[in-house]
């Protein structure tokens, strides 16, 4: 399988990887940092009608469960209405730090 990946210069970088006898691949650090993938993330393939296939990192489908108490046991402080909305775009974001 070959994997496309766009370079700063505006030019695509091929890379190959090998299929284990298991049937599993093992994306190389830079292509996962370029993807935005952390341990734990799902990783989206679209199988496309050419025999390719195209990998990008599954987006946050965020929902009020995961706004609500995302603030919660993190702090005793009484939060601002600031900081509610900036906690608020953050989770909506998807950036659960």
């Amino acid at each position: 399988m070959t994997i496309m990946k766009e370079v700063a210069a505006g030019q695509v970088k091929l890379m190959t990887l090998t299929v284990t006898a298991r049937g599993q691949l093992t994306l190389k650090k830079e292509v996962l940092q370029h993807l935005g993938i952390k341990p734990g993330d799902e990783i989206d393939l679209d199988l496309l009608p050419d025999a390719s296939g195209l990998i990008k990192a599954t987006r946050s489908r965020a929902d009020i469960g995961g706004f609500v108490g995302l603030l919660a046991g993190r702090s005793r402080k009484v939060a601002t209405l600031e900081e509610i909305t900036e906690a608020s775009a953050t989770a909506w974001a998807g950036d659960h730090r």
